[in-house]
């Protein structure tokens, strides 16, 4: 088969599968298993694949016909601008998710210390880590499957983080660092679970049958690690010291409330480029 005849091929047999995206996802298959881009794709469709090519690439896309996600067939995924590791066992980064990062930014100077709560692959963390100077990062997860994830993804980006395995700030008790003897932090980033149990059954089975549990419930109002998070962070956080917050579109009101009465000064609710609620962010009171 030419790889035009494979890529028609990928793309019919995701299409009967309802993948929504079948013609990106069987292109980026294609891409990932024959080592090509999308230009040879259009230039030299015509080309012949191997036949070991074309075996893998079906074994492929039946995986995906299946609604195993596109990130844990290829193992990777884009986040900001950098290559991360992902699996069974973290939360696929999502673009949405840049909006933290890149808002956060806005508030970094050299030199901070940095919280990432509910870590899980470590994308907002190392992102952070790699467009700062002299930045000190811990991030803290429940999972230690996704602290390994985590710990590969610094390695791989050559960044130093600290990764805490434990119940949101529990590990910071008895973390000592050798870097310095400085216990609170300048800015503390969290993407917490915050799906409505209910709501999981709901959800596509890319998510509801192959992301963690663990990353996806926030309990009966999705509210919970909110409520948790804006109740113990401040005695780890310096006077005007920054938390940030993603959340799910309907939670800027309600995650704004519990900021505010939580003592926080100057809270805000960003939009993310769809123009939906998607960042909540505050200031600890000096």
């Amino acid at each position: 088969m030419t790889y035009r005849e494979l890529y028609e091929y990928g793309q019919l047999r995701l299409v009967e599968n309802e993948i929504a995206e079948a013609a990106l996802d069987a292109r980026l298959l294609l891409e990932y298993i024959c080592h090509t881009d999308r230009n040879e794709l259009i230039v030299h469709g015509d080309r012949e694949c191997s036949d070991l090519e074309e075996q893998f690439y079906r074994m492929t896309i039946d995986r995906r016909a299946s609604h195993i996600p596109l990130q844990h067939i290829t193992g990777v995924q884009e986040f900001m601008g950098l290559t991360f590791k992902v699996n069974e066992h973290t939360l696929i980064p999502r673009q949405d998710t840049e909006i933290l990062v890149e808002e956060a930014m806005r508030h970094l100077s050299d030199g901070m210390r940095i919280l990432d709560m509910c870590t899980g692959s470590g994308c907002i963390l190392l992102s952070l880590l790699k467009y700062s100077n002299e930045c000190e990062g811990i991030g803290i997860d429940i999972s230690d499957k996704a602290l390994a994830v985590a710990r590969e993804n610094a390695k791989r980006l050559e960044l130093d983080a600290v990764f805490l395995e434990g119940d949101l700030f529990a590990p910071l008790a008895d973390f000592v660092s050798e870097k310095t003897t400085d216990r609170l932090f300048d800015l503390v980033v969290s993407n917490p679970p915050y799906i409505e149990t209910a709501v999981i059954e709901t959800l596509m089975p890319e998510v509801r049958e192959h992301e963690p549990v663990l990353a996806l419930d926030g309990m009966e109002d999705g509210l919970h690690f909110y409520r948790r998070i804006v109740s113990e962070a401040p005695e780890h956080m310096r006077k005007g010291a920054y938390l940030f917050f993603e959340i799910g579109c309907e939670q800027g009101e309600a995650v704004k409330t519990l900021m505010q009465e939580g003592g926080f000064e100057q809270v805000e609710i960003l939009k993310d480029y769809a123009g939906l609620d998607r960042v909540v962010y505050g200031i600890k009171a000096f």
